[in-house]
């Protein structure tokens, strides 16, 4: 199985935070899955780095590629078909991360680790 991470689900396994739920650790632990990270991910949590409401990621911002490879996870990129897929969106949802990790999931044919229920209305399969 290939699944996306939403920034939360990150987060909460590199913390070993208990709000991850059991199925959705269990996706992320089985190392025969294919766990994905976006680069909206990296994106969100900088941003809440610079802004003060996440000091406690500095350094995983400082090192986020080394991170993510000792954790055996994908890295994926933020394309042109995402971006417009992202922006076209419909809905009221208005976070742009939450909206480009839609996309992403739409686009790749991924299911989602994430707690937001609002991701269930875009037609992407959530785990959690």
């Amino acid at each position: 199985m290939r699944a996306l991470l939403d920034t939360h689900a990150l987060l909460w396994w590199l913390s070993d935070n208990p709000k991850l739920t059991k199925p959705a650790a269990r996706v992320i632990a089985d190392t025969r899955n294919t766990v994905i990270v976006s680069a909206a991910s990296v994106w969100e949590i900088a941003t809440k780095v610079r802004l003060g409401k996440l000091p406690t990621a500095a350094d995983l911002v400082a090192d986020f590629v080394g991170q993510m490879e000792r954790e055996g996870f994908e890295l994926l990129a933020v394309s042109v078909e995402h971006a417009i897929r992202g922006g076209l969106l419909p809905g009221p949802h208005k976070d742009p991360f939450d909206r480009m990790l839609i996309a992403q999931a739409q686009a790749e044919h991924l299911p989602i680790v994430s707690n937001e229920t609002v991701f269930d209305a875009y037609g992407i399969r959530r785990v959690w």
